[in-house]
């Protein structure tokens, strides 16, 4: 048979994967930037300095020792923020699969492959506060999607990836151009 006059729906790797229906990497997010998080922390050290050098001049020189060390603390603290923000989660759909695919921020990979037919989108809502979780439900399985995002995101996200789960469920459709 010659290139041209291959059957569509042959189903042969020459037509690729299907195609991704939804997809969505998920970040935590971080409300201070770089630029807002050295500003803080000139400011902070400025603040720390001139406070400690009050103590200094009165006499009591080991406070001076205990504002650095706050703002060391501080710092420190910031830093293990920013390393946690490395994680993020990656969703992906197709017709014939759904991936979850999660990092976390020691780059460990954990990774699931659903079939979106058999999967469904559960929620913990609470009334006041909104959706507070997401799972990924299949064949028993009980999969926390999301986690770290808030409750009008996860609304939102909720909302893309059931249109999305319905979509696939109805099928793949190719439109084949003569």
């Amino acid at each position: 048979m010659s290139p041209d006059n291959r059957d569509p729906d042959s189903g042969s790797p020459e037509h690729g994967p299907d195609p991704t229906i939804f997809s969505a990497v998920l970040t935590p997010h971080r409300s201070l930037g770089p630029t807002g998080f050295l500003i803080f922390m000139l400011v902070l050290g400025g603040l720390s300095f001139v406070s400690g050098m009050v103590f200094l001049m009165a006499g009591a020189w080991p406070i001076f020792g205990f504002f650095g060390l706050d703002v060391l603390l501080v710092y420190w603290a910031f830093r293990i923020n920013y390393r946690t923000a490395r994680a993020f989660e990656v969703v992906t759909v197709t017709a014939s699969e759904l991936t979850l695919r999660k990092v976390s921020h020691h780059g460990r990979i954990s990774q699931w492959t659903l079939n979106p037919l058999w999967v469904r989108l559960d929620r913990d809502e609470h009334a006041e506060f909104g959706i507070e979780r997401l799972y990924l439900v299949s064949r028993g399985r009980r999969l926390p999607v999301a986690g770290f995002l808030g409750p009008a995101e996860k609304a939102s996200f909720a909302h893309a990836l059931s249109t999305a789960l319905q979509e696939a469920k109805r099928g793949p459709t190719r439109t084949v151009f003569g």
